[in-house]
């Protein structure tokens, strides 16, 4: 027996994931989706046509809609289903995911949208419960009403803010925000991604806007949701996004280079192909990787861009995300997710390796030489502004000097490397 589960756009069904008797999915567009021109393909991987997609060419996209790694595993604990069926997470999280899709199992169709207004707030007492019960309850899976996924391998949940105050959505509702708590192996990464995610904002990158918040003793990062917008009539609404490895056709299990994912040729490519304004796109992509270059981001893997899908039909560069000196961490290697100039870490890059970057990203190597010096010189006169703001509501206050200590660092570093 075929099982069913509907994917729902802006209230119309785009097609159907099924499952078939022998566990085997697939997808298929619905034929109203098919015959309207105007109506988009869910990912640059998944184009409209007649014909199904197997498992092999649609589990990239709907897997890559799943939490990651231990997450997975513990998310599917709470639901008692096994971590690699994926159609039945999808089934049981799907109500609220990343960009402009719902899914709804076949005979259901997902809620009317709500005002904001009509959610109540959790209360701080609440809200510690909350961060108490994401490490084993990631999106707090099963409980009743509650559909929610993110793609990543860190605790986070989605959520809604309503005069200000943090609270959870309805069954089938747009959330606004994502809410961080701090990851426990590891001391002030609420910190640590606040000061990135600011200083790139700084420095005039486009990314998601941040702060920390506290309840009772405990602080996490609140993240604004870039795909989503509020409309005149108050309502949220989703906009469209996918993942580079959604896009470029790779499981979660492959978005390192290491294990056979995307290298930086990869993105370049996929944006000069996907984009509507490619030359613009490019730009910022190549800004994103000097900079996480500079604080020592090690973990920017493809899953950490996007593509996104604006209302007037244009894509472009998602506004960056998950933004982390991770060489702050010992623990962590330092060797970059993908490499520049077949270099693994910023003290293994030479002046003479910017040719190579230039034929990897097919920009001139005159404008890649001006551009890093120019941002690095950029990051290091905003990493004192950087450091009071975020001192200001800063648990971990050493966490906040050492991590301006490291960048300012590796930017004088990086310096000495630009002929």
């Amino acid at each position: 027996m075929t099982k069913t589960i509907n994917v729902w756009w802006d209230g119309e069904i785009v097609g159907a994931l099924t499952i078939d008797r022998h566990g085997e999915m697939g997808f298929a567009y619905a034929p109203e989706w098919l015959a309207d021109d105007n109506k988009p393909a869910l990912s640059f991987s998944l184009p409209k046509r007649e014909d199904p997609f197997s498992r092999r060419e649609c589990r990239p996209f709907f897997e890559g809609l799943l939490p990651e790694e231990s997450q997975r595993i513990a998310v599917a604990g709470a639901l008692g289903v096994s971590h690699g069926n994926e159609f039945k997470l999808l089934n049981e999280l799907g109500g609220e995911v990343a960009g402009a899709l719902t899914l709804w199992p076949e005979g259901e169709a997902p809620p009317a949208s709500l005002l904001p207004t009509q959610n109540k707030p959790l209360g701080e007492a609440a809200l510690v419960d909350l961060l108490d019960e994401l490490p084993s309850r990631p999106f707090l899976a099963g409980r009743e009403g509650l559909r929610l996924s993110l793609a990543g391998a860190q605790s986070k949940i989605p959520v809604i803010l309503v005069n200000d105050e943090i609270a959870l959505p309805t069954p089938g509702e747009a959330t606004s925000h994502i809410l961080k708590p701090p990851i426990e192996r590891f001391l002030g990464t609420t910190e640590n991604e606040a000061f990135a995610m600011r200083l790139a904002k700084k420095v005039g990158l486009d990314v998601a806007n941040v702060e920390i918040r506290r309840a009772g003793d405990r602080s996490f990062l609140l993240v604004e949701r870039y795909d989503r917008i509020c409309g005149d009539d108050g309502v949220l609404r989703r906009l469209h996004q996918e993942d580079f490895c959604q896009a470029l056709g790779y499981t979660s299990e492959r978005k390192y280079a290491a294990d056979g994912g995307p290298i930086f040729r990869d993105c370049f490519d996929l944006l000069r192909r996907a984009a509507t304004r490619p030359a613009v796109e490019v730009l910022k992509l190549f800004d994103a990787a000097i900079f996480n270059l500079i604080i020592g981001n090690a973990d920017a893997h493809a899953k950490n861009f996007s593509l996104l899908h604006r209302e007037n039909g244009s894509i472009e560069l998602a506004p960056l995300y998950d933004l982390l000196s991770t060489v702050h961490y010992p623990e962590l290697s330092p060797r970059l997710a993908m490499k520049i100039a077949k270099r693994h870490t910023l003290e293994e890059l030479k002046p003479g390796d910017w040719e190579r970057f230039a034929d990897e990203t097919g920009l001139a190597l005159r404008f890649i030489r001006t551009r890093a010096g120019e941002l690095t010189n950029a990051v290091s006169d905003s990493i004192g502004e950087t450091k009071a703001e975020i001192l200001k509501s800063a648990f971990d206050r050493n966490a906040v000097e050492e991590i301006s200590e490291l960048i300012t660092s590796r930017a004088e570093s990086l310096l000495q490397r630009i002929p």
